[in-house]
């Protein structure tokens, strides 16, 4: 525009502008999976509505792509695409006895925490799930989904990961009544587990099971209706071997919690089934 509005010479305008002549020149070249890499990028970014340009980076490379973040990002921004920013208040996990800081996880099965998430389905109706989380592994390690969860549901969903998968040598909750009931309790002791209660209204020192809760809710249950039990049960089941299997985990690297569990089958399968019409979350595989 300097030029031709005042007919100087390419090397005056960039002067005046300290604009390095290199810069003026310089012609970007469009490589031959631009375009299709683009159109990937979308695509992920409109089925994982939270993911930001590095957690979408770490998916690309599972699926092949020789790509940096810092591509992914160039694309990311030219396309305009972002994550709506959150800004939830923070706790100070030191500051309390029993954090996650006073007793880190140092093994697998060292250490599992639980919570109860709240939902409910399209005819208003309360669904409640127990999520249960080694806090070493960040694995999820069950979704028990029901209408109402009590203190024998808990104990049930116990016994089984136990008996399937082994015993751990400390469990952290909150101070629900169905985590410091007296069977909860004496049945934990029994076979050996030591018993991690954080301070009542302290939830930051519950911080595993806190983050993992806030994924849930932020990556599937704002997104998806359930009409029924069953659905909710199938969606949340789904999305938990999603979460094991080929979420990155910022924390672990980007890597998902549970690599080995991967099928020989494409990573990325279909998190729900044909959507019903009007939704817009719909994922291309």
């Amino acid at each position: 525009m300097l030029r031709s509005g005042f007919g100087v010479s390419e090397r005056r305008a960039c002067r005046a502008l300290k604009q390095p002549r290199m810069t003026q020149r310089y012609a970007p070249i469009e490589r031959d999976d631009e375009e299709p890499l683009t159109r990937r990028i979308i695509e992920l970014a409109a089925a994982f509505g939270r993911y930001g340009y590095r957690r979408i980076t770490a998916i690309l490379r599972m699926e092949g792509w020789r790509v940096n973040h810092k591509r992914v990002e160039r694309i990311w921004r030219q396309e305009g695409l972002r994550v709506p920013k959150k800004q939830p208040k923070k706790g100070r996990l030191w500051l309390n006895d029993d954090s996650c800081v006073r007793l880190r996880a140092e093994h697998k099965d060292h250490v599992w925490t639980y919570d109860f998430v709240q939902d409910r389905t399209a005819d208003g109706r309360k669904i409640r799930m127990l999520t249960i989380v080694d806090e070493f592994t960040r694995e999820c390690l069950a979704i028990n989904v029901a209408r109402g969860l009590r203190s024998d549901d808990v104990l049930e969903q116990l016994a089984w990961l136990m008996a399937t998968r082994g015993v751990p040598e400390h469990i952290r909750s909150d101070n629900g009544a169905e985590f410091t009931a007296k069977a909860v309790r004496k049945w934990l002791k029994n076979v050996g587990v030591r018993t991690l209660f954080i301070e009542p209204g302290s939830p930051w020192e519950n911080g595993y099971i806190e983050s993992f809760n806030g994924k849930l809710r932020d990556e599937l249950l704002a997104r998806e209706r359930f009409d029924t039990l069953k659905e909710a049960k199938v969606l949340i089941e789904r999305w938990r071997v999603h979460y094991n299997t080929v979420r990155p985990h910022s924390s672990l690297g980007y890597r998902p919690p549970a690599p080995q569990t991967w099928a020989a089958e494409p990573v990325f399968a279909p998190l729900s089934p044909p959507l019903r019409q009007g939704t817009t979350n719909e994922l291309h595989w």
